[in-house]
């Protein structure tokens, strides 16, 4: 373990990395990279996460079973030790398998059904959450000869946590930007319209059994980049394992994500149980993909930009097309406080006009997000 002068050093390190990167891969590769020297381990899982349902998106891992991939994310979220969401909103947000199972990691069932095959002696989890919602979350492992986690080693992940929530918003917040000054761009031309809405179904161990025509072209759309698992793409298996955990009552928290696929495209996934068929058949689940609706756009980039409930309102009836006069009156404020409002949400969403504030929101940049003089008019 190091030295607390060292550990403080890293911790201002990370500070720094968090204001200084945008790109959420090359922040969290940062990070992991500075964790390791401060806090070693032999495998990690740091997915990203829809900030409204927690629920898993863009994972960056390396595991030593990806062929398990699918169980590893069925029993993550069934399990209740160590859940990120449990350690939503603690005073220290981070914590260990052999703290949360006091000793005895056979109580937990992500131990029992992969963990231990491989020798993990603990694991480190901390969430990456703030008030406006969740960001993503962190598993760190050691096995074999490595040893536990120590309480000064989780107490300094706890410290970094709020420091990486931050990061992690503000590169989701930037991301809303180059994808909406991307399209405005004179390449790529023009964004290709996404496929029609598709559905998967998957049984109990998040196996797909069957699918729709278009389910093909959206998992092209979601498996970009190089993935520890060949086979479905996480994201699909992630809100799936959210509806077992609501069915379980581990988690009530809504099963779905909304994902951001390039171009300032984004697709909505969401997980129900298909009607019962056969009397004594355990129905399947579906998994649904669909283009983001603009109303959940709006809400998750209410949040990136650290909107007020006041601000995202306006947000959505601006969308709506209410001119000044029906906001004011839609809002219970005066016009003038209209103007007011406008000019807070410009300054933390870096626009200048309502056309560009609705262009970043929606991925549509309408104009560049930076031009034209700041004005708060209609």
């Amino acid at each position: 373990m190091a030295t607390t002068w060292a550990l403080s050093r890293s911790l201002e390190r990370i500070g720094q990395l968090c204001r200084d990167v945008v790109e959420d891969k090359e922040l969290r590769g940062g990070l992991l990279a500075e964790l390791g020297r401060m806090v070693p381990f032999s495998a990690f899982a740091c997915p990203l996460s829809d900030p409204e349902s927690a629920t898993g998106i863009a994972p960056m891992a390396r595991i030593p079973c990806p062929e398990e991939l699918p169980e590893l994310i069925r029993l993550k979220y069934l399990t209740p030790e160590c859940r990120w969401t449990a350690l939503m909103g603690q005073v220290r947000p981070a914590t260990t398998l052999l703290m949360e199972t006091g000793g005895r990691p056979a109580r937990s069932p992500l131990w029992n059904g992969v963990l231990n095959r491989y020798r993990v002696t603990d694991v480190l989890s901390t969430v990456f959450a703030d008030k406006h919602g969740c960001w993503g979350w962190l598993d760190l492992w050691r096995a074999g000869d490595e040893g536990t986690f120590s309480e000064p080693e989780t107490d300094y992940l706890a410290t970094a946590a709020p420091l990486v929530a931050a990061g992690l918003r503000r590169s989701r917040a930037a991301q809303c930007r180059r994808d909406a000054e991307g399209i405005g761009a004179p390449w790529p031309a023009v964004r290709k319209p996404l496929p029609p809405q598709a559905v998967l179904t998957l049984d109990e161990r998040l196996a797909v059994v069957g699918q729709t025509a278009s389910a093909g072209d959206w998992l092209g759309l979601l498996q970009r980049g190089p993935r520890p698992y060949e086979g479905v793409p996480a994201e699909v298996l992630n809100v799936a394992a959210q509806l077992l955990a609501r069915e379980a009552g581990v988690d009530p928290h809504p099963a779905m994500s909304r994902v951001p696929v390039g171009l300032g495209a984004w697709a909505l996934l969401r997980s129900t149980r298909m009607d019962a068929g056969l009397l004594g058949a355990t129905p399947p689940l579906a998994v649904t993909i669909q283009e983001c609706p603009a109303v959940d756009r709006l809400e998750v980039f209410a949040r990136c930009f650290a909107l007020t409930p006041q601000q995202h309102r306006l947000l959505g009836f601006t969308a709506g097309g209410l001119n000044t006069a029906e906001l004011a009156t839609a809002l219970r404020i005066s016009p003038y406080t209209v103007q007011d409002q406008f000019k807070a949400v410009f300054a933390a969403c870096g626009v200048r006009s309502r056309s560009a504030l609705l262009g970043l929101a929606l991925g549509t940049a309408a104009v560049p997000a930076d031009a034209g003089p700041a004005t708060a008019g209609d």
